[in-house]
């Protein structure tokens, strides 16, 4: 009986592993600033602004994909969002990377700052 519910925990701990990653987990990727090398600050800017913008609009995504992994776990069974293409963990990986190199192309060049974006909201 004990092993029963020992595999049962050990199984549920590997279905919600594979659930999709929290979008503030998600490690940013290489991405060159070679590309950057040309822009104005102002263009840099620019990018900065629409980067957070797509990041934001992606980390809601991954947030819901990871709800739902948790209640297909809990009811099926199955992360069934992850499965069905909702996780876009790499997507959020290369907006970081290339938030990461436009700053390094922004600092390189002595760019004004870009004020960060307010931190979203969460819904109850």
């Amino acid at each position: 009986m004990r092993y029963a519910a020992a595999a049962s925990a050990a199984g549920l701990l590997i279905c919600l592993a594979a659930c999709a990653q929290a979008p503030e987990q998600i490690e940013p990727s290489y991405v060159s600033s070679v590309p950057y090398e040309t822009w104005s600050c102002q263009q840099l800017g620019e990018e900065t602004v629409r980067l957070n913008q797509a990041l934001a609009t992606a980390s809601q995504t991954q947030d819901q994909t990871r709800s739902n992994d948790t209640a297909g776990v809990i009811l099926l069974g199955l992360p069934v969002a992850s499965m069905s293409g909702g996780n876009i963990a790499p997507q959020i990986a290369s907006l970081k990377g290339q938030q990461d190199a436009v700053r390094q192309m922004m600092i390189s060049k002595n760019c004004p700052a870009v004020p960060p974006p307010p931190a979203p909201t969460k819904k109850t």
